[in-house]
């Protein structure tokens, strides 16, 4: 059975390959122009795109009389690669990356998957009274801004003794994301029923049929929202602003904020735009990796979501 498979895949390149050339000889003048025309476009708008990341990493190794020269200096020359160290050196940014990474975003992002995978389960694949009703409640909790929630959480957590803690920052994420359960729910209702049903009949229960069957089809999706919430925890400076005032439990927008401010204050505030540069290229370099890396069970999750209502 393999030998007579393998010449029949390999031959079905060269004639997809054929098929395409021919497409592309049979096109017109117009259809060339059009082609032309759209990666055109393409090409420009990635230009657009990339420009305030070639010119955030260019200005970190600028000094200050080269960043404030007009016209501005696309190529900086001679280039100050310490801006870097000397910028991540200046404040416990060691330390700041430690509360971000480990005491915020990685519990945050496991307690969202967690609950809204949870969640999201039981309104696509259990049946039960109300399930619909609750499920628009939740969806309608989207349209309650985070602004008129800020001050009762705030008194809330006081009460509790939470402050200058991550409590207020991590636990929230423990009870389901609208917005997630909305999109795991979609993805989950998109895999066939006969799953689940081939599952309670071996003697599953629900959590297992969850764990054992759902949630490894589900990797794309839990990708999607695990690196949405890490984004979001990583990049985060309102919430740490108002439950966190103890600079050891500082975050990385916390530290950025500071450098800030100290390099004004020191009188160095030529050399504050390089600094931030810096700190801001180190800082967004996580996220770029996370997402090349991830991009393929990023964009299958996205473009797999709500294929099912």
């Amino acid at each position: 059975m393999t030998t007579s498979t393998a010449p029949q895949q390999t031959a079905i390149a060269p004639n997809r390959t054929v098929s395409q050339l021919q497409r592309l000889r049979k096109m017109s003048a117009a259809q060339w122009a059009t082609e032309i025309l759209k990666y055109a476009v393409l090409l420009f708008l990635a230009i657009t795109f990339l420009l305030p990341f070639y010119w955030m990493v260019s200005s970190a190794i600028k000094n200050d009389t080269q960043v404030y020269t007009v016209p501005p200096v696309l190529w900086p020359d001679p280039q100050f690669w310490n801006n870097f160290w000397d910028a991540w050196s200046s404040e416990n940014f060691n330390l700041f990356t430690f509360n971000t990474v480990v005491r915020y975003a990685i519990p945050a992002t496991v307690g969202t998957v967690f609950s809204s995978a949870m969640v999201a389960y039981s309104f696509s694949r259990i049946r039960w009274i109300g399930r619909d009703t609750v499920f628009a409640l939740v969806l309608a909790t989207l349209m309650i801004p985070g602004w008129v929630r800020l001050v009762p959480l705030f008194i809330i957590f006081k009460k509790l003794g939470w402050l200058n803690t991550f409590w207020p920052l991590v636990v929230p994420n423990f009870f389901g994301n609208a917005f997630f359960i909305f999109l795991l729910r979609q993805f989950f209702m998109s895999l066939p029923d006969e799953l689940s049903d081939a599952a309670r009949i071996d003697g599953a229960n629900e959590l297992q049929t969850m764990f054992r069957i759902i949630l490894p089809l589900s990797v794309p999706a839990l990708a999607v929202v695990a690196l949405f919430t890490f984004m979001d925890a990583w990049n985060d400076y309102l919430g740490p602003l108002i439950y966190v005032n103890i600079e050891e439990k500082w975050v990385l927008a916390l530290g950025v904020q500071r450098l800030r401010n100290a390099v004004a204050e020191i009188g160095n505030r030529q050399l504050a735009y390089p600094y931030l540069m810096a700190v801001s290229s180190l800082i967004t370099l996580p996220i770029f990796l996370a997402f090349f890396f991830a991009q393929r069970s990023f964009i299958e999750g996205i473009s797999l979501t709500g294929l099912k209502g």
